[in-house]
């Protein structure tokens, strides 16, 4: 099984963001278990929005996957980001079958981001890999997902 924790940060929102993502599997060596890490990356961006980076970290955490070409049917993605978590599983389904505009009638805000994570999902389907989406408390000590939190953090401090 293949685990994704994702994060996404803004100073001011809109502001200068950045976006996080830990890649790992858990191994059995001996007698001896532990987890993997098989890549971690994170970016910035000048003008964004909080959202827009939670978005972010998921897409390059997918295509980071995609470019290790693991075939593991199971993939779990931890994000502290409801609207990432909610939007992906409930939202688009009627976001997309609405040409992308909400049940008010409005643009769907980031669209073109979301589109990029349903082709990435998409595409892992395809492959018969069953992505699940999981929720968790931010900045409440899980250590991957406050690992992400401080990669972002980082990488919001690079632009300066």
């Amino acid at each position: 099984m293949i685990h994704i924790y994702t994060d996404g940060s803004c100073r001011g929102n809109p502001g200068p963001g950045g976006w996080a993502y830990i890649i790992y599997t858990e191994t059995l060596v001996g007698n001896m278990s532990g987890d993997l890490v098989l890549a971690e990356d994170s970016g910035a961006s000048n003008d964004t929005t909080n959202n827009q980076m939670e978005l972010m970290a998921v897409i390059s955490a997918l295509k980071s996957l995609r470019s290790l070409k693991m075939d593991e049917e199971k993939i779990t993605v931890y994000t502290d980001s409801q609207y990432v978590q909610k939007g992906i599983e409930e939202w688009i389904i009627n976001w997309k079958k609405n040409s992308w505009k909400t049940s008010n009638k409005k643009p769907v805000k980031n669209s073109s981001l979301w589109q990029k994570l349903d082709a990435l999902c998409i595409e892992f389907q395809q492959k018969n890999q069953k992505i699940t989406w999981n929720w968790v408390k931010g900045h409440y000590g899980n250590k991957y997902n406050e690992h992400c939190d401080k990669l972002a953090k980082k990488a919001i401090a690079s632009l300066s």
